[in-house]
């Protein structure tokens, strides 16, 4: 066993787990999160919210805004943070894979409600949709933590409403699957709306509307439902904006189409 103070490459994971997936004003001691992730690695809350710190300190958007986070401790996490953005499906899957361990679990217990279908599919094929579906679930806590888990265009803020949104579809792209930059929080109508192009988001993140959409503008639901978001900003994402270049892929590949 190494020195307590020493962090192991699982620890330093689960960390950058529970980073991605809550928002970043929370990431301080006091978070019941914060707490559960500290006793289930057996660390100190203040020890955990150390290790959130220095993930800030070393993620482009804090530096760009001239937030240092904590220095101390950043060559550690460094290379987690490498192997995410140079491999984010294997990294993701893998933080859930421990952290289902360290909580005496597996991981088609912990999703068994997503993974219920799979019980009699084997081998490789079992093996992909299981690492699919997990990741898109953490796909999905990453982009609602990043739009503080509320609706960009109405600030809906019930869970169950709400979805990530991928810019670029999941079967699109594969490099960009996970990248938090490719997701937008919205609620079931507007994802569906944004999915199908009837609606689409500018690269100065205003809401446009296709022709088919705009068809239906003497109807009574489009007063209700769309009349006002056209041209309105989307709430600005707390750290991962929406990336122009993918925007401007779902508006030459999706929108009005």
């Amino acid at each position: 066993m190494p020195p307590k103070n020493l962090w192991t490459r699982e620890e330093l994971i689960v960390a950058f787990n529970l980073y991605l997936t809550i928002e970043f004003g929370k990431i301080h001691s006091g978070n019941p999160e914060v707490k559960r992730l500290a006793q289930i690695i057996d660390r100190t809350p203040a020890a955990v919210g150390m290790r959130l710190a220095n993930f800030a300190s070393i993620d482009p958007f804090h530096q760009q805004r001239g937030i240092g986070g904590l220095k101390n401790g950043m060559n550690q996490v460094q290379p987690i943070w490498d192997e995410f953005f140079n491999n984010k499906e294997e990294l993701l899957f893998q933080s859930e894979e421990i952290l289902a361990k360290k909580e005496n679990t597996s991981i088609e217990n912990k999703y068994k409600d997503i993974l219920i279908d799979l019980k009699d599919i084997k081998g490789d094929t079992k093996i992909r949709e299981v690492k699919t579906r997990v990741n898109q679930c953490v796909f999905r806590k990453i982009v609602l933590a990043n739009y503080a888990n509320k609706c960009a265009i109405t600030g809906i803020d019930i869970p169950e409403l709400l979805h990530a949104s991928h810019i670029i579809p999941w079967s699109k792209n594969e490099e960009h699957r996970l990248d938090p930059e490719n997701g937008i929080c919205f609620s079931m109508l507007y994802d569906k709306a944004f999915d199908k192009g009837l609606i689409g988001i500018n690269t100065d993140y205003k809401i446009l509307f296709s022709e088919a959409l705009k068809k239906k503008s003497k109807s009574d639901y489009f007063h209700k439902h769309f009349a006002s978001i056209e041209n309105q900003e989307i709430l600005k994402a707390q750290k991962y904006l929406p990336k122009k270049e993918f925007l401007e892929h779902h508006l030459d590949t999706i929108f009005n189409k």
